[in-house]
C-alpha cells in the first residue's frame, strides 16, 4: 500500500438505508471510501424483508388480545351458566327430597292410626256403656290425647250432622217429613281424620226428606 492510500480517511457510514439501492442495511452501517463507494469489508448484500414476514403491528397483537379476552369471558359466563343449573338441579332435588320424606312420615303415622282405629272404637263404645273405668280409662285418655296432639287426630260424625257423602258413609237411609236435607240420626261408628286426611268415613245412619 502506497502512502498516498495510508494518508486517505476511512468513513463509516450509519445510515440505516443505502442511499444507492434504498435498502435497509446491517447492524453496524458500512465503509464508504473517499469517493463514496462502500468498502469491501463491509459492503456484504443485506436481503429485503419479506411483505409476508413483517412483524405484527400493535394494532394487530390488540386485537389477538381481545379476541382471546372475549373467549376467556365466555368460557367463564359458560361454566357460571353450568354452574347455576347444577345448583338450582340440587336444591330441587333436596326440595324434592325432603317433600317425600315428610309424605312418607305422614303415611307412615295415618297407616298407625288406621291400625289402632278398632280399639279407638272399642275405647268409644266402653266410654258409650259407660264401662271404662279404673286404670283402663286413664290409658284410653292417654292414648287419644296422643294421637290428638302429636298425629291431629280427630273424631268427628254426630247425629244432628248434615250428611256429607265426602266425610260419610251411608249404612242406612230412611224418610221422614221433619228434616229438610239429609241427616245423621245414628252414628254406627264415628269417623277420624288427620288434618284434611279422612283415614276413616264416618258411618252412619240417614234420614232424608220425603
Amino acid at each position: 500500500m502506497t502512502p498516498e492510500n495510508e494518508s486517505e480517511p476511512v468513513i463509516r457510514d450509519k445510515r440505516r438505508l443505502d442511499p444507492n439501492t434504498g435498502e435497509v442495511r446491517s447492524e453496524g452501517g458500512a465503509a464508504v471510501e473517499p469517493d463514496g463507494g462502500a468498502s469491501r469489508a463491509d459492503a456484504s448484500p443485506v436481503e429485503p424483508v419479506a411483505e409476508g414476514d413483517a412483524a405484527p403491528s400493535v394494532d394487530d397483537e390488540l386485537a389477538k388480545a381481545k379476541a382471546e379476552a372475549l373467549d376467556l369471558a365466555d368460557q367463564v359466563a359458560r361454566g357460571k351458566a353450568d354452574l347455576y343449573n347444577l345448583d338450582q338441579r340440587f336444591n330441587n332435588f333436596v326440595k324434592r327430597s325432603r317433600a317425600e320424606a315428610e309424605a312418607e312420615k305422614t303415611r307412615g303415622a295415618h297407616s298407625v292410626v288406621e291400625a289402632l282405629i278398632p280399639v279407638l272404637d272399642d275405647i268409644a263404645a266402653a266410654r258409650q256403656h259407660q264401662a271404662l273405668e279404673g286404670p283402663f280409662a286413664s290409658i284410653a285418655d292417654k292414648l287419644e290425647t296422643t294421637l290428638t296432639t302429636r298425629f291431629g287426630v280427630e273424631r268427628f260424625g254426630a247425629e244432628g250432622e248434615e250428611f256429607d257423602p265426602n266425610v260419610h258413609e251411608a249404612l242406612m237411609h230412611n224418610q221422614s217429613p221433619d228434616v229438610t236435607v239429609d241427616t245423621i240420626t245414628t252414628v254406627l261408628q264415628p269417623g277420624y281424620r288427620a288434618g284434611d286426611v279422612v283415614i276413616r268415613p264416618a258411618r252412619v245412619g240417614v234420614t232424608g226428606p220425603e
